[in-house]
């Protein structure tokens, strides 16, 4: 049961990229032949991204990464994550009659955090400036590139959102989306990152595009001001992981959800999957239960640790693990999963690259829907996220909002270790999709020995967070889709580009002993993997 993309895994020794667009993917390992590493093929990738695919990306959004130095054998964390600004507040949307904040609200705006990301990656783990890592970008974006097929379908999707203000036009085709095989340009994108790669990341946070950015944000109601992107700063985190049969799977920690997939395989340890059978009825129902569970209790406590307790330890002991999964009937699915009680303890783009050292730097980069809130800064070609949707207007919840507050964050990139080694450099990118498809990854590739292409291919399910629904590939045998509902799923089967909500993964395995790379890519997408 496999996505039919007739795809090989990519090998190489030299250095590898993968992700969901070859023009970006090139741009990574031309850095990588350069000269550059992993880190600084990576901050090339994701800056061409944002221009090659601008609606799922850009310096108007997130970032977060996992990176891995052949030399220390340590695994870091770094979250580029924006804050809520300091006149954030609960009571003025309560009082406006609001119990969420809307996906295409003004009060969605967060910091933009991906440039100080990059900035920061690059100078404790790159070996070149940000002006040299981001020439690919800017010229793509100064002289044009094709749009692809997807890429052309889902700039349609966005044009509702970016026809509400004339700034949207600068993302734009003369005022339209691009069809496949047109050429686009964007010119004050082009000028921002020009900006940014003469002045660094202050380019953004201070001086005329932060004025512009606050001016814009107050001009529609909201509440971001020059202040407000002038303190917000990247950090370095404690990755954390737990382990898998043998394997450390390794996330950034919250505000990101990588710690739903921990839990949802803590879970999944205790079942004999390989028994059951690759995608059998049995074994998508038992990942699909565990995947629930590990949700409510990620939709209970993941928040920004700097301003609320988050029980990371607790949420993360196989012991925990266990009680949860004694939650879980084999032939019955539970009518609503629901969080634990832990007792305190003592529209998104993914890429991976690994070079020829061993060095690897998984990176994800988001503005989270297509657009994000739909808000083009005028003269700036630059979409600004709305990631703090997320947040809740629940003043007692974990994730309430609040001034300088991170709120709940979805991307989240993924690595594993194998007897102190790096083993996978991995991501899977899509909304809610994101930690169960890196539970799906690993149990493709720890329980069933799928290579990397192969473990992409395999086709997915989609937990709804909330709800016993489950969404399933075109493609998986009628008999399965039956014995899910006889169990009490709520199935649906997905086809067509509606197959996107089950995300966009990429792979780079590295074998340590001979420093071979095999590369996989999503095969429901553009992205390929490409080595030297």
């Amino acid at each position: 049961m496999f996505f039919s993309s007739r795809r090989s895994s990519v090998l190489a020794r030299n250095g590898m990229v993968a992700t969901s667009q070859p023009l970006a993917a090139m741009a990574g390992l031309r850095t990588l032949m350069e000269g550059g590493n992993a880190v600084d093929a990576a901050v090339a990738t994701a800056a061409t991204l944002n221009v090659v695919e601008p609606m799922s990306t850009g310096i108007g959004g997130d970032a977060f990464a996992l990176i891995w130095m052949a030399g220390e054998k340590r695994v870091h964390a770094l979250n580029a994550s924006g804050r809520a600004p300091a006149a954030a507040s609960i009571d003025e949307l309560r009082g406006k009659g609001l119990s969420q904040i809307a996906r295409d609200s003004i009060y969605a705006v967060s910091a933009p955090g991906a440039a100080h990301g990059w900035e920061l990656a690059l100078k404790r783990f790159g070996t070149m400036p940000l002006s040299e890592v981001l020439k690919p970008a800017i010229n793509y974006a100064r002289e044009g590139y094709p749009v692809s097929d997807i890429i052309s379908h889902q700039w349609q999707n966005g044009m509702k959102k970016l026809s509400r203000h004339p700034s949207g036009k600068e993302l734009t085709l003369n005022g339209r989306a691009p069809n496949a095989g047109e050429v686009v340009r964007l010119p004050e994108l082009a000028g921002s990152l020009q900006a940014i790669a003469e002045g660094g990341a202050d380019a953004l946070y201070k001086g005329p595009i932060a004025g512009r950015i606050a001016s814009f944000v107050q001009q529609m109601g909201g509440w971001m001001t020059e202040d407000d992107l002038a303190a917000d700063k990247a950090t370095w985190d404690e990755a954390i992981s737990t382990g898998y049969r043998g394997v450390a799977v390794w996330e950034c920690p919250p505000n990101g959800q990588g710690i739903a997939a921990l839990m949802a395989l803590n879970i999944a340890e205790g079942f004999d999957l390989k028994a059951m059978g690759f995608q059998s009825v049995d074994t998508y129902h038992h990942l699909i239960e565990a995947m629930r569970l590990a949700f409510a209790d990620a939709h209970r406590y993941v928040a920004d640790p700097r301003k609320a307790h988050v029980p990371i330890r607790g949420l993360l002991s196989k012991e925990y693990a266990g009680r949860r999964r004694s939650l879980i009937a084999s032939d019955r699915a539970m009518p609503k999963a629901m969080f634990g009680e832990v007792a305190a303890p003592s529209d998104t783009v993914y890429l991976t690259c690994v070079d020829g050292k061993g060095n690897a730097c998984s990176f994800i980069n988001s503005l989270f829907e297509g657009f994000g809130v739909g808000l083009v800064v005028p003269g700036t070609g630059i979409a600004l996220q709305n990631r703090a949707s997320l947040f809740s207007l629940d003043p007692d919840h974990p994730n309430a909002l609040a001034p300088g507050k991170r709120p709940y964050q979805t991307i989240i990139p993924a690595m594993t270790t194998r007897d102190g080694e790096l083993w996978l450099s991995f991501g899977v990118m899509g909304g809610f999709q994101q930690p169960q498809g890196h539970l799906q990854v690993i149990v493709n590739m720890v329980d069933f020995g799928l290579e990397p292409q192969a473990a992409l291919d395999a086709l997915r399910f989609s937990v709804q967070p909330q709800g016993n629904g489950v969404s399933l590939e075109e493609g998986v045998p009628d008999a399965t889709v039956e014995g899910l509902k006889a169990r009490g799923h709520k199935v649906s089967v997905v086809g067509g580009y509606a197959r996107t909500q089950f995300g966009g993964g990429q792979i780079i395995q590295r074998d340590p002993d001979t420093g071979v790379l095999t590369g996989g890519s999503e095969p429901r997408k553009d992205g390929c993997a490409v080595g030297w």
